[in-house]
């Protein structure tokens, strides 16, 4: 979905294909047929932007067979789907029984994730609309915290320095420019948008900037004000941000509270939760660590990094971030020019939620999807932004 900024700029909505995990291209079809054209139909819309998510094997078949990736294209144009981004963060095995912190494999010090990046770069540079010059890849924080010491850090820096040369030489080939966006995640070397600043900045190019993603905002507690003016100051740019709202517990010290939050303590994703004290932020890598005992101070509310559906927060006692997401998102497109163009919806937790939350079917899933995109279809509009065919 397309927008017109009042200053003229295209703002671009999209929602993640994460949602339906796919590791081979045949999949990758396959969703594009039983769950993105669905979504872009009940919308009403004749094109719709989707964030794609290629895992390793499928991007590596795309760059080693170029008629595939003509199909793809090809694809794409008859589905009336559209790709300006692709989600970079998770390699490979989104899908399986349990990701946790498998998730953050390969880190940026391995070489593997400057290849498998720059391989998606190639592909996008190929997929984006022929009226579309730059596109955007969201990649994960550089690492899971343990264990990263200086070298590491020195490692990440100069595999992200690297891919910005690519990037420069891929768009004097092509004319078209990617940009990569480090997405902060708690529990992670890059936590919050505060320690994106130091290692981008080290970098130095205008080719690697930042990820605001609004639930892992809101899950640290960073107030939307505080932390874009920092980045504006320290001059890291927002290639893209990902609209989502993350689980809020007002009251987690009241026992009905503990048992709601236990609904969502499952076992395939890694939900690290988050309180604020005197001493400063607080934590656990997971739901389950926080709702089994004492590991998590409970004066004070909790947020957990569980990606709720924007459109229907879960039942009292607890709610969503939703807040948090509309602030964020007035800051980034609400003023006389966007901080960014490229927005993607990121609710990958559909098949995660408790059992009687969760869509039983396809026509469900596309339902759900279909009403997050409106809502934030809505909150664009209501910003200013004109939606456009």
């Amino acid at each position: 979905m397309r927008f017109r900024h009042p200053d003229g700029t295209t703002v671009h909505l999209s929602y993640c294909t994460n949602v339906h995990p796919a590791e081979t291209l045949d999949g990758i079809l396959a969703q594009l047929r039983d769950h993105c054209e669905p979504v872009r139909r009940r919308l009403g819309r004749d094109r719709l932007g989707i964030g794609l998510w290629l895992a390793k094997n499928a991007a590596r078949a795309l760059v080693t067979d170029p008629a595939a990736l003509r199909g793809l294209r090809g694809e794409l144009d008859r589905r009336g789907l559209e790709v300006v981004t692709l989600n970079g963060f998770p390699y490979e095995g989104f899908g399986a029984e349990e990701v946790k912190y498998r998730v953050y494999k390969p880190d940026w010090t391995d070489p593997e994730r400057l290849a498998h990046t720059t391989d998606l770069a190639r592909l996008l540079a190929f997929l984006l609309p022929d009226d579309v010059t730059e596109g955007t890849i969201s990649t994960l924080p550089l690492a899971w915290r343990t264990p990263f010491d200086n070298v590491a850090a020195e490692s990440a820096r100069a595999a992200l320095t690297s891919l910005a040369e690519r990037l420069d030489a891929l768009e004097d080939l092509t004319g078209k420019s990617v940009r990569i966006a480090v997405e902060p995640e708690p529990g992670c070397i890059v936590e919050t948008t505060a320690d994106a600043i130091a290692p981008l900045s080290a970098i130095g190019s205008r080719r690697i900037g930042i990820c605001i993603d609004t639930c892992h905002l809101a899950t640290s507690f960073e107030d939307p004000e505080t932390a874009l003016a920092a980045l504006i100051a320290a001059g890291v740019t927002i290639p893209k941000a990902q609209l989502s709202a993350a689980l809020h517990a007002e009251e987690p010290h009241l026992p009905d509270v503990r048992t709601a939050l236990a609904a969502f303590a499952e076992p395939r994703f890694l939900h690290q939760t988050r309180t604020r004290t005197s001493a400063g932020l607080r934590g656990t890598d997971d739901l389950h660590e926080a709702v089994a005992g004492q590991a998590l101070p409970d004066g004070a509310p909790w947020r957990s990094h569980f990606h709720v559906p924007l459109h229907a927060p879960p039942a009292p006692p607890l709610t969503s971030t939703l807040p948090v997401l509309q602030d964020t998102l007035s800051r980034l497109v609400g003023g006389p020019a966007p901080l960014t163009r490229h927005l993607e919806v990121e609710t990958y937790t559909w098949q995660s939620l408790p059992t009687e939350l969760r869509p039983r079917n396809r026509t469900q899933l596309a339902d759900g999807i279909a009403a997050e995109l409106t809502l934030a279809r809505d909150l664009l509009v209501d910003l200013g932004l004109k939606e456009l065919p």
